[in-house]
Parts: C-alpha cells; sequence; structure tokens
C-alpha cells in the first residue's frame, strides 16, 4: 500500500459497491482520492457507501458519457480505477443502447481523455466473467473463447479491447481485471437486476423467501469485496500488469442451493424454494460457472483470503446497522 501514499487517484463509480470500498481503502493508505459517479441509484451509486472517508475524497458527481467534464477529471492523476458501468444483464437487453453508451462508448472516452491530457495514467478496468458466455470447459481461464450470451457481455468485450488497444497503440499502461460474482458491506440490495447474490443477501436479512430458479444445482464462484479490492490495487501498482487480462475467481463453486441453505444458517432467518425459470432469465443464463485465476496469482500473487461462510458473516453484520440505506 506504500506506492499509492501521496498518489493522486481517480475512481469512476466510486460511490458504487466495489468503488467505494476501494475508495475507502486508497484514503487509508494516504492517497489524494477523486471520485467521480453519476449517482444513478439505479445502478448503485449510494453516499452513505463513502460516509467513512466523506471529508477525505474529492466527489464529482457526472457522468463518464461526459467528455467535457472527463478531461478535467483525468488530468494529472497518476492512477485510473475504472469501475464506473452498468452490470445488469437483463437491463442490457431491455435498453440495449444505454448499455453500449456506458459499457464501450464512454470507456472509449475515458481513454481518449487519457490520450489527450494524460497519457501516463495507469488505468484499471474492472470487466466480468459474463463475456465467457456459457463455458465450454472448467475452470475457465483467460484463453476461453469468448461467446456472450447477452448486450452486457458484447458491449463489455468493447471496453475491454479499447483499453488493450490504447496500451498497443498509444502507451496508456492499462490492466483488465474479469470478476467473477462479488458480495460484501455497499453492495446494491434495491432491486434484483444487477445479479443475484445482492437480492438473496437482502432477503435473508429481511427474513423473506428466496426463489431459486431450477434445480439449484447450478455452480457459481464468488469473490469477497476485500478480494477483490486488494486484485484491483496490485493491477494498478504492479508494472508487470500492463497490458494483460487477468480473471479474478474464487476458490470453492458452490451450487446456488448450497449458498442459499449457507446463508439461511449464517443469518438466522430466511427461507427458499425451487421454482421453474422464467423464460427471459433462461435464455441469457450461463448454466454452472467458475474460473481459473492462476495467471494472477503467478504474476501478482493474488488468491482469495476469505472464505464464503467468513465474507456471508461480515456481510450480514455490515447491514444489519444500516440496512435503510441500502433498501428502499
Amino acid at each position: 500500500m506504500d506506492f499509492y501514499k501521496g498518489k493522486a487517484v481517480l475512481v469512476t463509480g466510486g460511490c458504487g459497491f466495489i468503488g467505494s470500498n476501494l475508495a475507502i481503502r486508497l484514503v487509508r493508505a494516504g492517497a489524494r482520492v477523486t471520485i467521480v459517479d453519476s449517482m444513478f441509484e439505479a445502478y448503485g451509486g449510494n453516499l452513505h457507501n463513502i460516509a467513512p472517508v466523506a471529508h477525505d475524497v474529492r466527489l464529482n458527481i457526472s457522468d463518464v458519457r461526459d467528455q467535457v467534464s472527463l478531461r478535467h477529471l483525468v488530468r494529472d492523476q497518476e492512477v485510473i480505477f475504472n469501475l464506473a458501468g452498468q452490470v445488469s444483464h437483463i437491463d442490457s437487453m431491455l435498453d440495449p443502447v444505454t448499455d453500449l453508451e456506458i459499457n464501450a462508448k464512454a470507456q472509449l472516452g475515458v481513454l481518449e481523455a487519457c490520450r489527450h491530457v494524460n497519457p501516463a495514467a495507469r488505468v484499471v478496468l474492472t470487466s466480468t466473467r459474463q463475456i465467457y458466455g456459457r463455458p465450454r470447459y472448467m475452470p475457465v481461464d483467460e484463453n476461453h473463447p469468448l461467446d456472450p450470451v447477452d448486450v452486457n457481455g458484447i458491449n463489455c468485450i468493447a471496453g475491454e479491447w479499447y483499453h488493450l488497444l490504447y496500451h498497443r497503440v498509444y502507451g496508456i499502461p492499462a490492466t483488465v481485471l474479469r470478476l467473477t460474482n462479488t458480495y460484501g458491506p455497499r453492495q446494491l440490495l434495491r432491486h434484483n437486476r444487477q445479479g443475484f447474490l445482492g437480492w438473496f443477501i437482502r432477503l435473508v436479512l429481511e427474513g423473506r423467501e428466496i426463489q431459486i430458479f431450477g434445480d439449484g444445482a447450478q455452480r457459481r464462484d464468488m469473490n469477497y469485496v476485500d478480494d477483490v479490492v486488494d486484485a484491483i490495487l496490485l493491477a494498478g501498482a504492479r508494472d508487470e500488469a500492463v497490458g494483460e487480462v487477468y480473471n479474478l475467481a474464487g476458490d470453492e463453486p458452490v451450487s446456488l442451493k448450497d449458498l442459499t441453505e449457507r446463508m439461511i444458517r449464517i443469518a438466522g432467518r430466511g427461507s427458499y424454494r425451487l421454482v421453474p425459470w422464467p423464460e427471459e432469465k433462461k435464455r441469457i443464463d450461463i448454466g454452472d460457472f467458475y474460473g481459473d485465476a492462476t495467471k494472477i496469482g503467478l504474476a501478482l500473487g493474488w488468491k482469495p483470503r476469505v472464505g464464503i461462510d467468513q465474507g456471508l458473516a461480515a456481510t450480514f453484520d455490515y447491514y444489519r446497522d444500516c440496512l435503510d440505506k441500502y433498501v428502499d
């Protein structure tokens, strides 16, 4: 963490789930942090997320699609963590143009701003394992074919390749991280369009019934948010990460049924029921998926440290005191 002491750091999407946890760690490391967030509640922007460091960051409420603001914001930044994005797979199918604007066009805008006013800035993009689509083999490594099942995956591929192209052509030192299911404090709980984990956490905390589609045997890997922040910070600090793409993956693939039972046991409340698949969700479901994080482990020494039970317990503890800040 000494690398970040005194450095000027920009976090796009910094009031969201992962961005806010990253910003808090950066402030505690002594970085000079600027947060950019559009504060669209549907995307997870929440001022309560940055409450612990509200007086220690510079907050700019603006949209990454605003090219005029971007050029001003990226100027003089030493590290840019590019986390702003539209992550709902369902929303990407209902409104593909907005998804294109945020996950592809806006990413190109960030890079263009860097090219013109700050080409030396280190840039770390958080992407998604969704770009792989339905696995042809598991664990899925970085050489797996890219075959997304929804608009979000296609636009995220474009966002990734813009970063890698601008590194090769213009020398912008960029790194791409492909995240798997992430959970933990400050996650969006208002609705279920940004993946199942946040919604399951909310239902358990409220003692409500979880509906699991199908037989619940589909497996997923997942990472606690602190482990994800570790990987992001490593990618921004290590020279060998420049120009690379890394998977993040959990150590322990778990079925949705088993995960739900763990949640209920740890929280001491809630229930679940198996229900048939809704047609619109079944069409874009990828089935079993778990990734391979060997590459980032060998290159940067990263591996998950927080087990599922430990992470879930910490997550429930966080929300018990402030659930009202995360639900309507």
